[in-house]
């Protein structure tokens, strides 16, 4: 049975603490259907009993009281409390403990609305396994029907074709009062927009637009060619459906089409914001603050080659460069067509452009951070090393590249597993339950990119890369990835060697 933990925010975090939000309402049903456990941490409890309003404990507490407490959990060690970041402050000193039993395995998953949260585990390496309530709410209703979810597909059309009084666009017009002028300039421009539809309502969208000018800040930036994400709006509902991952994915695509190699994007942060939240995950840095109040975050996609960075730091920090030097190991990893469709939907043998692809686009397996299981008994896979995707059957080659995050060996438990790949997962539970009878590798990795065309196995002998058709992750010398490097044409510009 699958453990898990709940923060009291995701009771509490709206203005109304009689009502527990629908949301959540809905995510505690589906958890007591499908049987799984959900705990409380004994500090959260200690920490609503010490509230001096007597009105709100004794809400709180009366929601709280049918969620059995956690016994006797560990308390962080000196390592841990090193790598997430020391505090007396009484609050994060109990997000720290909440953590720590994801990250002891004490429970299996830990729901929070809570960003500084999301940011210890993501620093941690345990970010798939801490959700918020439109992650958990989407991985756990999908879960419950035993299926893979396919949501509609990503449209690109142009913005005039949208109604502006939609009301994803309430908080934006409150928050920019020229918002219906800029909206008017930017539809006679016959700008165009992706857009994620939910019963006819816009769920997500993301405008982007190519600019050469300075930035006007403090600190000032001075002009450069960038690409501005203008506008990336994601609904609570569509959360957890990765749209947000995916218009990142969509935005550093369109950067390497057009040879731009800095985005940005100028935001009014709140607290335990989502958007900021996401964005610093792939790399965005807050780098200054404009006269209006708005932090301006810039993700650079290629790293001062003058500078030295861990093979560990580069793929995260300027995604989707990657160290592919000899400080990594490389890895040829075959796959049938079933779970190659399955963890690369957008792949088409001949890679199409990111516009022959408009309208195409489906959310499941199409986001930069995936999860593969595998039987192999191989054991030097280790962060930041490469995997070289290789499709069987049909194409008989190497289609696409990524870089090692996390591995786990020799897991044998469903749960655990399914623990492990987390809000990853394009596996359903009866499918991890038939993997782990045997034990099972995960192995936790960014994609990086699909080749232009594959590296054929006819070619992969001929330049005696391979001996014969891999039927299990293999490892091979960096001279032999030198020359798959060479064969499929691997932009230097977004490599460090």
């Amino acid at each position: 049975m699958t453990r898990i933990l709940i923060d009291t925010n995701i009771i509490i975090y709206r203005e109304d603490i009689k009502e527990v939000p629908e949301e959540v309402q809905e995510l505690l049903r589906i958890l007591n259907e499908t049987e799984h456990r959900v705990v409380t941490h004994p500090l959260s409890i200690k920490e609503i009993r010490n509230d001096k309003n007597v009105e709100r404990r004794k809400i709180i507490l009366s929601k709280l009281g049918t969620y059995p407490v956690i016994e006797s959990p560990p308390s962080p060690d000196k390592d841990f409390i090193y790598s997430v970041g020391k505090s007396n402050n009484i609050h994060d000193i109990i997000d720290n403990n909440l953590l720590y039993c994801v990250y002891r395995d004490v429970v299996d998953f830990l729901i929070t609305e809570d960003r500084e949260i999301h940011k210890k585990a993501n620093r941690i390496g345990i970010s798939n396994r801490v959700f918020n309530v439109s992650e958990a709410l989407d991985y756990f209703k999908r879960e419950a029907a035993e299926r893979i979810l396919h949501p509609p597909p990503i449209k690109y059309v142009p913005v005039y074709s949208l109604d502006s009084n939609d009301s994803i666009f309430d908080s934006l017009k409150e928050e920019y009062p020229g918002f219906n002028d800029w909206w008017k300039k930017i539809c006679r421009e016959g700008r165009k927009a992706w857009v994620h539809y939910i019963n006819g309502k816009i769920g997500a969208i993301l405008i982007l637009k190519e600019e050469n000018e300075a930035i006007y800040s403090i600190p000032p930036l001075p002009k450069k060619k960038r690409l501005k994400i203008c506008l990336l709006k994601v609904d609570p509902i569509d959360r957890g459906l990765k749209i947000g991952e995916l218009f990142i994915k969509i935005s550093v695509q369109t950067a390497i089409q057009k040879n731009i190699d800095e985005i940005y994007l100028t935001h009014f942060t709140k607290t335990n914001d989502f958007l900021v939240s996401l964005i610093e995950e792939y790399g965005f840095c807050k780098t200054s603050k404009k006269n209006n109040g708005e932090d301006v975050f810039v993700k650079q996609l290629i790293p001062d080659k003058t500078k030295t960075y861990p093979p560990q730091v580069i793929y995260k920090m300027f995604y989707p460069s990657f160290y592919d030097g000899i400080k990594v190991n490389k890895f040829i990893v075959p796959i049938k067509p079933e779970w190659h469709n399955r963890l690369f939907t957008e792949y088409r043998e001949r890679q199409l452009t990111l516009f022959e692809s408009i309208g195409k686009f489906i959310v499941e397996g199409n986001t930069i951070k995936k999860a593969y299981l595998s039987h192999s008994k191989i054991k030097e896979i280790k962060e930041g090393d490469i995997l070289l995707f290789y499709r069987s059957g049909d194409i008989k080659g190497i289609t696409s590249l990524g870089i090692v995050e996390r591995v786990y060996d020799n897991i044998t438990d469903s749960n655990k597993i399914i623990s492990y790949v987390g809000k990853r997962s394009v596996y359903s539970r009866p499918e991890i339950e038939e993997m782990a009878k045997e034990p099972t590798k995960v192995i936790l990795f960014w994609w990086i990119m699909h080749f232009r065309k594959p590296l054929k196995y006819r070619d992969l002998l001929g330049y005696g890369i391979l001996k014969g058709p891999p039927q299990t992750i293999t490892k091979i010398p960096h001279e032999k990835y030198l020359r798959i490097k060479k064969e499929v044409e691997i932009n230097d510009s977004y490599t460090v060697n």
